[in-house]
């Protein structure tokens, strides 16, 4: 892969010229430089500063993907801070929840989520101010603060002894209630930058020239950590508010985009895309596209291979870290399918009885890793995450092979048995997705008196197909063209929208709760 010498670290600003872009809006309607960067990041260092915070305390950020989250962001991390990004896709009470569980004593939001603060504030007991961007009159009546009033009765000043802080996530809660994972904060000067910034270099050959488009949520670990360590590098950061496929492809030749990260529900809907407009942008300029949080269908990344080229690389981890497997374009397509080797930790496959399964059977995940992860506030989860060896699971399926790659199958709580026979959702998700008339699918499993349960296909149709009966059956035909008979759905269903969250990660739990009679 690329590589690239020489990167300075956001907190040498001397290092980055103040009118590089730090942070630009996709559709041009805002931007950042880096010396614009480094003032507002500087005001809010001293505002925490005035309200109190010290290193080790705790902000939360709940806001969408605007220019401002990188002044919040950075402002924390330079007082040695944890700073908790919060998914404002999550009902009132799941980030009520988070505000409270990590004791966040101040909040960075927005007006137009108004609605979900007042929930917050009657609940989060630790929580002493709300900066809010644009706030209104009532808003102010009620004790919450104008981030930009607040901002400009702050110094731009170099705040003294900035140490490192340190971002803390919560799952994404597509099982269950949103847990925290604890990391160990740093404390190290300011400018020492964090792991992930020295990986961005040496593996993925980030650098002063680099310009990463992220089209995901701010909230989610990866595109946080790559566009702050992006700008920690002295690239620019196209931000996106929401993936839109043409949209993303016009980012990437206005901005002359070298690193992109996409989810493989991103690559379907670029694939699907008609081929005189998927073809009508220049990205040459791609050096580099990344792709991870779900398992990508084969035949969908060998079509983005024969697309872009060589370029895309593919991740597996968790953000519980513990462990990472990772592989080339060169190597997937001499092991089609898989996530790749361990590149952090060692892989174990294990039955239910607890030993390790031999070289090509399904089995759990675990990985070995010198690292313990802790589940916030929650040593229950966190010592059901880890077995007696010490070894750590995020609860997915899956097999290695004679090389040592290791392939998904499915977590363990999507795998459906019916007469007795494990079956694979993602597989049969993978060959419908292929079909011209499917936008997305999902696969659960339903009750069932005589199987336990039968397969259910949940389909969204394209915007040109037509559901009903004749496409269902189209849809099983389709199927058994391409799987065994018993990996068929017996039933298949359509939807205007699947429940997935911006990241791509599908919502199972709301369509097994939908479809449970």
């Amino acid at each position: 892969m690329p590589q690239s010498a020489g990167a300075a670290m956001l907190g040498e600003p001397s290092q980055h010229p103040p009118d590089r872009l730090a942070v630009v809006m996709a559709d041009g309607s805002a931007q950042l430089t880096f010396g614009e960067l480094e003032r507002r990041s500087r005001q809010v260092a001293h505002l925490l500063a005035g309200y109190g915070l010290r290193p080790g305390d705790h902000v939360a950020i709940l806001l969408p993907n605007r220019p401002e989250y990188c002044e919040a962001s950075w402002g924390a991390q330079r007082s040695g801070l944890y700073w908790t990004p919060v998914n404002w896709h999550l009902t009132a009470e799941e980030t009520a929840h988070i505000v409270d569980d990590c004791g966040a004593r101040v909040l960075f939001t927005s007006a137009e989520l108004a609605p979900i603060v007042k929930r917050v504030r009657e609940s989060a007991t630790a929580l002493e101010h709300i900066v809010m961007i644009d706030a209104g009159p009532a808003d102010i009546a009620e004790g919450i603060l104008d981030y930009h009033a607040a901002l400009a009765g702050q110094p731009d000043s170099e705040p003294a002894d900035q140490v490192e802080g340190i971002y803390m996530f919560y799952s994404s809660g597509t099982t269950g209630r949103p847990k925290g994972i604890e990391p160990t904060l740093p404390l190290d000067p300011y400018g020492t930058g964090l792991a992930i910034d020295q990986a961005m270099v040496g593996s993925f050959g980030f650098g002063p020239d680099s310009v990463y488009l992220c089209p995901a949520p701010l909230y989610h670990a990866a595109p946080t950590g790559w566009s702050t360590a992006t700008q920690r590098l002295g690239g620019t950061v196209v931000l996106m508010e929401r993936f839109d496929p043409v949209e993303a492809l016009r980012a990437i030749e206005r901005y002359r985009v070298t690193h992109v990260q996409v989810v493989p529900t991103m690559f379907v809907r670029l694939l699907k895309l008609p081929a005189v407009e998927r073809t009508a942008f220049d990205l040459s300029s791609l050096r580099l596209v990344v792709h991870a949080a779900a398992p990508c269908p084969p035949e969908v990344k060998q079509q983005v291979i024969d697309w872009l080229g060589p370029i895309v690389f593919e991740y597996y981890a968790g953000s519980e870290g513990g462990g990472m497997c990772a592989l080339t374009s060169q190597e997937w397509l001499t092991h089609r399918g898989s996530v790749g080797r361990p590149v952090i930790g060692v892989v174990h496959i294990v039955g239910e009885d607890g030993a390790e399964l031999p070289v090509g059977e399904i089995g759990r995940i675990f990985f070995e890793s010198p690292t313990r992860m802790e589940y916030h506030n929650d040593p229950e989860k966190t010592a059901a995450a880890y077995d007696d060896r010490g070894w750590l699971t995020l609860g997915d399926l899956g097999h290695l092979d004679a090389d040592g790659y290791l392939y998904l199958a499915d977590r363990r709580t999507d795998l459906v048995i019916s007469g007795g026979v494990n079956i694979y959702p993602q597989e049969i998700e993978n060959a419908l997705i292929l079909h011209p008339a499917v936008a997305d699918v999902a696969v659960i499993g339903v009750p069932d008196a005589e199987m336990g349960q039968r397969l259910l296909a949940v389909v969204q149709p394209a915007a040109e197909a037509v559901a009903g009966p004749e496409l269902a059956a189209e849809l099983q035909a389709f199927g058994r063209e391409r799987l065994a008979g018993f990996k068929v759905p017996r039933t298949v269903e359509f939807v205007e929208e699947l429940p997935r969250l911006p990241t791509g990660k599908l919502q199972r739990g709301r369509l097994r709760e939908c479809y449970a009679g």
